[in-house]
């Protein structure tokens, strides 16, 4: 058989693109009725660089249609003219598994994916794993190195409780659900062993070629010590935590070590959360040099409707005080997140075929008032509320 080159190879790519594409236009066109039309909403989907006035249409949970007017019928039609139309929000960060309630809580503020960020050690991660296998929208769990999981006088400030065993054998029995490792590293959390903990975490989560993500801000390892330590894919959260060991200098710097670690292909999450993450100050001296999360998340529990996280659009709109645009924020809790873990993979976009979770957003403008994890506030101009689901092109009863 002859070679093809890298030249015809692309060109026979692309035309292949073009005849999927008209395949796809002509699928569309001969429906003459869908399950369910989302009409007249401004789509915004970072997936394929597109935000204009579209309707949206859905048959057999997928999406079928991105295209202005549809002409077609539909069983059911949701009026989103005024609103913001988006692909499903996927929230990397929280602690949904920590209670059968979370899935369906999280799911009314248009979380259509989750990850449980450590909840749960090797000890009780049956626990965990059973709320995301009964959660109606897509969760997963990142195992605590910790085998305790979370707990009050610290995750692994016995050094013993990082049990790489533990772990590994949590992560093999599991592997459907288990997604990555979380490492608590701060120091009421791990003390003097964080940088210890890390490597630990490290050797669990390699073994099954398993991200790691790191909670970081108050350690007592400076930073430049813990980020040489992860690798490409890892994830670094709560990346607006103030001194000491931020990602910013006393003068409110960028760390080189900050900006080598994004270059070899670490992720910064946001990771919200109530307790020591995120003060205004230091999340203004990162965005005014333009160093945008990957990704949004909210460090989500129960109480969380009551604090200074809400819920996950609010965390979004908090960044619009900060230079960054809608359709960056929005993709932060799509596209973005779904390339970090592989269960993602086909969700966070609107493109043709792929399931159809969806949100529908409402903006309103007035002045908002705003909490960083210190009681200080901010009044932004705009503000980002869940107005509508659609889970698996069902729509969620709110």
């Amino acid at each position: 058989m002859a070679k093809i080159g890298r030249r015809q190879f692309v060109r026979a790519a692309a035309a292949g693109a073009v005849t999927l594409s008209r395949v796809s236009r002509a699928l569309a066109a001969a429906v003459d009725k869908y399950d369910l039309i989302i009409r007249g909403g401004r789509v915004i989907d970072p997936s394929s660089r597109l935000d204009a006035i579209r309707d949206v249409a859905i048959s057999a949970g997928r999406i079928a249609a991105v295209n202005a007017n549809i002409a077609a019928d539909a069983v059911e039609t949701i009026d989103a003219r005024g609103k913001i139309v988006v692909p499903g929000l996927l929230d990397i960060h929280t602690h949904v598994a920590r209670s059968a309630e979370g899935p369906g809580l999280v799911l009314k503020d248009g979380v259509t994916g989750w990850i449980d960020a450590g909840s749960q050690g090797a000890d009780h991660i049956g626990d965990a794993i059973a709320v995301a296998r009964s959660s109606p929208q897509q969760g997963r769990i990142l195992v605590n190195i910790g085998r305790g999981g979370i707990l009050p006088d610290g995750d692994t400030m016995d050094l013993d409780r990082a049990d790489v065993a533990a772990a590994r054998d949590a992560i093999a029995k599991n592997r459907d659900f288990v997604v990555g490792v979380k490492a608590r590293l701060s120091g009421n959390v791990a003390g003097p062993n964080d940088r210890e903990v890390l490597r630990r975490a490290q050797d669990a989560a390699t073994a099954f070629n398993l991200p790691v993500m790191i909670h970081m801000g108050q350690t007592l390892s400076p930073l430049p010590k813990l980020l040489e330590l992860l690798k490409r894919g890892d994830i670094v959260t709560h990346m607006f935590a103030p001194p000491p060991n931020s990602i910013v200098d006393d003068a409110g710097h960028i760390l080189p070590d900050v900006r080598a670690a994004r270059r070899r292909g670490v992720w910064f999450d946001v990771g919200n959360g109530v307790t020591g993450h995120i003060r205004w100050d230091v999340v203004g001296a990162i965005m005014k040099q333009k160093f945008w999360p990957d990704t949004v998340s909210t460090d989500w529990n129960t109480t969380s409707p009551t604090t200074g996280v809400v819920d996950l659009p609010n965390c979004m709109s908090k960044l619009l005080n900060y230079g960054m645009s809608i359709g960056q924020v929005v993709a932060c809790v799509t596209v973005n997140a779904s390339r970090i873990f592989p269960v993602f993979r086909d969700r966070g976009t609107l493109k043709v075929g792929s399931p159809a979770d969806v949100e529908l957003l409402e903006l309103r403008e007035g002045a908002f008032e705003f909490l960083d994890n210190y009681t200080n506030k901010i009044t932004g101009r705009h503000k980002l509320f869940p107005s509508g689901t659609v889970l698996a092109g069902k729509r969620v009863p709110r």
